[in-house]
């Protein structure tokens, strides 16, 4: 049986696919196979499939093939170069998705790629969401996501079930919105883990205790998700990825490397291109790896602290 668009999605009928199972693509294609659903996933790297396998999921041989045995099939890459070549490439999704099948896009990627996938799937009578997320990996392991959506309005209500077993998804706009509300979250998220790295420093350089400190500021107007995600993290010198410093400097670029933009959607940000040097400083250092609270380690290296794992 298959459930594309508009058919009711249920678990004994609807067949998904996932594309992009890293770690947050990993943590949130689990959840879709424990609440019920029948998973196909496509890797590169057929062994980073095996996990998912033992609980369940099906194994195809390329993202054409995947997309065929699915009514809805979600992406979580890296770039939106890998975004264009999964999904609009040869023998990518778009060549296989059924009429009714649904892309759901939930990398940090492009507005305008984001826009130019929605028409390309219009003209094969499918559909495209962009939905990007926010809330890392513990976020993702945990069903906690903040799921920004873009796209067609009904489409994105059509997915809702889907979406739950995620986190909760919030309807943006238009196709591109989604990308758009992300790139705008992760300028938040910099500064905030900017703010963070800096007020640890400045806590331990003054002599406080820095988890007193913390534990002091975060019922103020100091305290954020920033910080109850990542600040024990920074402390404890956690630096395992959620999602890659280097993907923070790609995010933040999409916002104010404009040079590209052919309409008036930009914008002047000194503070987000002050934090993407920062980002960039750290990837410089060989940190790109790294999770995006690693961030400390660049302002500790800027006041003289060794670099530490």
């Amino acid at each position: 049986m298959e459930t594309p668009y508009p058919k009711p999605i249920n678990t004994a009928q609807t067949r998904l696919g996932f594309v992009g199972i890293g770690v947050m693509g990993a943590a949130m294609a689990s959840r879709l196979l424990a609440a019920g659903y029948s998973l196909t996933v496509y890797a590169r790297n057929a062994s980073k499939a095996l996990p998912l396998q033992s609980q369940g999921a099906q194994l195809a041989d390329s993202p054409a093939s995947l997309a065929r045995q699915s009514d809805v099939v979600f992406t979580m890459l890296g770039h939106p170069p890998d975004v264009r070549q999964i999904v609009l490439g040869p023998n990518g999704l778009l060549s296989g998705l059924n009429p009714g099948g649904v892309l759901v896009d939930t990398t940090s990627s492009h507005p305008g790629l984001a826009r130019e996938i929605y028409s390309a799937a219009r003209e094969k009578n499918c559909w495209s969401v962009d939905s990007p997320v926010s809330g890392g990996d513990i976020g993702a392991r945990d069903g906690k996501l903040a799921i920004l959506a873009g796209g067609d309005r009904g489409v994105v209500e059509w997915l809702t079930p889907l979406y739950n077993v995620m986190g909760k998804a919030t309807y943006v706009g238009a196709p591109g919105c989604g990308m758009s509300c992300k790139i705008a979250n992760q300028m938040i998220v910099a500064a905030n883990m900017v703010g963070l790295s800096e007020g640890l420093v400045f806590a331990e350089r003054a002599g406080l205790d820095k988890r007193q400190w913390m534990a002091a500021v975060r019922g103020g107007a100091a305290g954020s998700m920033v910080m109850e995600l990542f600040g024990a993290r920074m402390i404890d010198r956690d630096f395992k990825p959620g999602g890659y410093a280097e993907y923070m400097v790609k995010d933040l670029g999409m916002g104010v490397d404009v040079v590209e933009e052919k309409d008036e959607r930009v914008a002047s940000l000194p503070g987000a291109a002050l934090n993407k040097q920062l980002f960039e400083v750290m990837v410089a250092s060989g940190d790109g790896k790294l999770g995006g609270q690693g961030i400390i380690t660049s302002i500790e290296r800027m006041n003289g602290r060794p670099a530490s794992g």
